[in-house]
């Protein structure tokens, strides 16, 4: 379909749903291939999400926002949707963003406490209702998520392409670690839990206060995974007490209070830490590597003190003994070849 094409089908969809006359105006983007314009008419508003095929799949976001919804949670209602255009048209949850109300002032523990306590009812939801449908979080996906690190992000710091047997190394690594972060329950795992994408609704109640952006690529995985994403933010520093305050907090309301439940979270906790940690490092480099947006970099040293605060953790020894070789600490920062392409 091209873009002739897909414009037209953008104007019939805003045309059929009743907002054919709505005026536009952009929102911020992110770092995907999506887009989005709010939408204006008559005093209403909406959000239309353009998320051009075959980059963009938008039927994921439907089936999870409609399951969010269908628990009682505050994700964006969909509107309208041309499927095959890659058109949504949703609800609008306004400009409040976590990371909006953080600037400006907001309660930071507030806003934190609700989030946890927002994963803590998910959570509660039995498996079978939750994450009924949803894609499992494989290891073979967790395998080729870490592989971002040796892919991106060593070759950007030597010069020069991983050496396989490097590359097969730190995979076994993972492969050594990886069980540890299933010891505890499955649930439905949004990935991108943290406070971009996280939305204060002070008009509804309860955990539905917690509005909830950009889920389509959820899976069924691991509780600890979304808190992880909460409280290992790559964006913004947390201060520990506040982490150790929330870490608590989602223990006690989850009902995982048990020491053997607590030392079982706390060790997928770190595995999947520093899984994610290590995706990300990968993914900013990419993002200024191969698609020209350099933004990200500057992001790159919190992730790596990140990984080195999961790294404590004993049940990752494996991984600190690799890094440590093949990524000493003179080499965790912002790439060389990232940072002259930024200039």
């Amino acid at each position: 379909m091209d873009a002739k094409e897909r414009g037209q089908r953008r104007a019939q969809l805003l045309d059929r749903a009743g907002w054919g006359d709505a005026r536009c105006s952009k929102l911020a983007g992110d770092a995907s291939f999506r887009s989005y314009d709010r939408v204006h008419l008559q005093g209403r508003v909406a959000v239309l999400m353009d998320a051009p095929p075959p980059m963009e799949d938008v039927r994921p976001f439907v089936a999870v926002a409609e399951r969010l919804v269908s628990l009682g949670l505050s994700a964006p209602r969909v509107l309208a949707a041309d499927v095959e255009a890659g058109y949504l048209l949703l609800e609008d949850l306004g400009d409040n963003t976590y990371t909006r109300m953080l600037a400006s002032g907001g309660d930071e523990r507030m806003l934190y406490a609700l989030a946890v306590d927002l994963l803590a009812d998910l959570h509660r939801q039995p498996p079978d209702v939750a994450a009924r449908g949803m894609p499992d979080y494989s290891d073979d996906l967790l395998l080729r998520e870490a592989a971002l690190l040796v892919d991106w992000y060593l070759p950007a710091v030597t010069g020069e392409p991983a050496p396989e047997s490097v590359r097969r190394a730190y995979l076994d690594v993972w492969r050594a670690v990886l069980p540890a972060a299933r010891d505890v329950p499955t649930t439905l795992v949004l990935r991108d839990y943290h406070v971009d994408n996280l939305v204060w609704l002070d008009d509804r109640p309860g955990v539905a206060a917690c509005g909830l952006l950009d889920f389509q690529d959820a899976v069924a995985g691991p509780i600890s995974y979304d808190v992880v994403s909460l409280l290992e933010d790559a964006r913004r520093d947390i201060e520990a007490r506040l982490v150790a305050d929330m870490r608590a907090r989602y223990l006690e309301a989850s009902g995982r209070v048990g020491s053997a439940d607590r030392i079982a979270f706390d060790r997928s906790y770190a595995v999947l830490g520093a899984q994610r940690n290590c995706k990300i490092v990968g993914i900013f480099t990419r993002l200024c590597v191969r698609d020209g947006k350099p933004g990200y970099l500057k992001h790159i040293p919190r992730v790596w003190r990140l990984i080195e605060g999961d790294l404590a953790h004993p049940v990752l020894e494996p991984l600190r003994a690799w890094l440590e070789r093949h990524i000493p600490g003179d080499m965790r920062g912002i790439p060389e070849i990232a940072r002259e392409m930024a200039r």
